[in-house]
């Protein structure tokens, strides 16, 4: 990583001050493919309440100097809304073994610098230390392969996924409503799960 980066990472209610800072940085990576997602402030602040309610939500934060570059959230999924706890509990995973990783944004200039793998790495290693975590998990918007709005040379993320010991639970989904581009009001989306069993500290 390049020594003009550096990471904080904060927890519960220190994450309140920087809120206003990743929903600007979701608004402005969202909106690209895959999630084209029209950014609108009261949408941001319905859904980062939820981190803010709870005592052990997670921010990772990637800095360059004062300047948020990127960030990456995590909560427990006992703490998240009904749309991602019910998913779990029809398949008879407790939600309360289940740590949950939000997003993780970084703007374009700072990729390829393992900021990725060091959100992975720092949100693994945070729910491990609370203790009582056997699974973390998180879900991605899903599109079609032929979907005409993807880009020429668009790459997912499912080989990195993988490659961090992810697996896809197909059939296993979250319904969340957004306005893409070119849409004038709100729709709803379907997105996949990935899980992971989350080894015990030694």
């Amino acid at each position: 990583m390049d020594d003009s980066l550096h990471v904080r990472a904060l927890t519960g209610e220190a994450v309140g001050p920087w809120l206003d800072d990743l929903a600007r940085l979701r608004i402005a990576v969202f909106a690209d493919f895959p999630y084209l997602y029209a950014g609108d402030v009261g949408y941001e602040r319905r859904y980062l309440e939820t981190y803010t309610r709870s005592p052990e939500s997670l921010f990772v934060l990637a800095l360059d100097g004062d300047r948020v570059v990127g960030a990456s959230t995590g909560i427990p999924l006992a703490d998240e809304t009904e749309a991602f706890r019910t998913p779990f509990a029809a398949r008879g995973i407790d939600p309360a073994r289940v740590f949950y990783f939000g997003e993780s944004v970084l703007l374009r200039e700072w990729r390829g610098r393992g900021l990725g793998h060091r959100f992975f790495d720092e949100r693994e290693g945070y729910a491990r230390r609370l203790g009582r975590f056997d699974t973390t998990a998180f879900c991605a918007v899903d599109r079609a392969a032929d979907d005409p709005r993807r880009p020429a040379g668009h790459r997912d993320n499912d080989a990195f996924w993988r490659k961090r010991g992810y697996t896809r639970q197909d059939g296993m989904q979250a319904t969340l409503s957004w306005a893409e581009h070119g849409e004038t009001a709100e729709t709803p989306k379907t997105l996949t799960f990935w899980t992971r069993p989350l080894e015990q500290a030694r």
